[in-house]
């Protein structure tokens, strides 16, 4: 039986928790929060693209700890997720590592890349698994179409648009979802999830062009950025500044040589194919979501399970890295090249 623990028991925090519950040989031992756990639960606002949590968890076996240093001492973790604001990934997650656990940290790595690297440093002195949480990558529908592409089935990607909306955060500890000096905006909040599958997709571009909007952070909340690709025209756009009524909504379109395929949460089905003979095809995506798939996937690298490797901790380092780009020419109203950026 694994142990796992999770730090931080906001909205990613029951998420995980949720999903570690769902998998054989895993059991959730013990949660880190600062606040009263279990008045938390029943309660929480979960964010407009997770739904319901708390109906889908139990915690009554679960210790309960507000010191994470003491936390560490006390249990005996295999994993622990870190599910706490953006600037606190990196020093935890190094404590993690020092104390021999495997570390699964939400996304984004870190704000900066000395910070991503002290991070990818202490999982490679420790010997023990780092994982950044860019569930996107596992997402069914995304895990789908990516199929389709490297299949070859309607030849090359000629053009790629990848869009992500939603409504300013109002949930977080503390208010730190609405602090672009904690978060990075959306700019790394939010639009870091297409960054990364742009990445994951097609590589390191040669250089970005991004402009952008500040909005209630103080940072980019409003984000369009094109990808310079040889063979390709890639762009993706991403917002805060939708309306409080709008909720979530994320897809996108990607053409190819002999088809369309086309991905809208807020369609039914949300994931089409439209091919040049004028045929329409609806992909049937596992039921299960990207975050279910992710952390599976961590359990499974840890167990040393042969599987497809889909994420390492460099491509969540270029992540940001290619976000930081993605800053510096909405900042500068030029396009940054890659290489620029260290």
């Amino acid at each position: 039986m694994l142990n796992a623990g999770i730090v931080g028991f906001g909205v990613m925090g029951k998420t995980h928790c949720k999903c570690y519950q769902t998998l054989p040989g895993v059991r959730v031992a013990a949660i880190c929060e600062t606040g009263d756990i279990k008045k938390t639960v029943g309660t929480s606002q979960a964010a407009a693209n997770l739904g319901k949590l708390d109906a889908e968890m139990n915690i009554d076996n679960v210790r309960l700890y507000s010191d994470f240093d003491k936390m560490l001492r006390e249990e005996k973790l295999d994993m622990i997720s870190i599910a706490l604001p953006t600037f606190m990934h990196t020093d935890f997650t190094v404590k993690a590592f020092e104390a021999g656990i495997h570390v699964l940290c939400e996304k984004p790595m870190a704000l900066t890349l000395l910070e991503c690297r002290r991070m990818i440093d202490a999982a490679e002195k420790s010997g023990k698994v780092l994982q950044i949480g860019h569930c996107v990558r596992f997402w069914p529908e995304y895990v789908k179409a990516r199929q389709f592409i490297n299949s070859g089935e309607y030849g090359q990607v000629r053009a790629a648009t990848f869009q992500r909306l939603s409504a300013f955060p109002t949930w977080g500890w503390k208010n730190w979802q609405q602090n672009g000096s904690k978060n990075g905006g959306a700019m790394m909040d939010l639009h870091i999830h297409d960054t990364d599958i742009i990445l994951h997709w097609f590589g390191v571009p040669a250089s970005v062009f991004c402009t952008a909007a500040r909005g209630p952070s103080g940072d980019y909340d409003h984000i369009v950025t094109q990808y310079s690709y040889p063979d390709r025209v890639v762009t993706a756009e991403a917002s805060w500044l939708m309306a409080p009524g709008f909720g979530f909504r994320m897809g996108f379109n990607i053409a190819l040589e002999k088809a369309t395929i086309i991905f809208d949460s807020a369609c039914e089905p949300s994931l089409k194919i439209y091919t040049n003979d004028n045929k329409t095809y609806t992909p049937e995506p596992e039921k299960k979501d990207g975050y279910w798939f992710e952390i599976e996937y961590f359990v499974k690298t840890i167990l040393g399970e042969k599987q497809p490797q889909i994420i390492t901790p460099q491509q969540s380092y270029d992540a940001v890295r290619i976000a930081i780009a993605e800053k510096t020419s909405a900042n500068e109203h030029r396009k940054v090249g890659l290489s620029e950026v260290s």
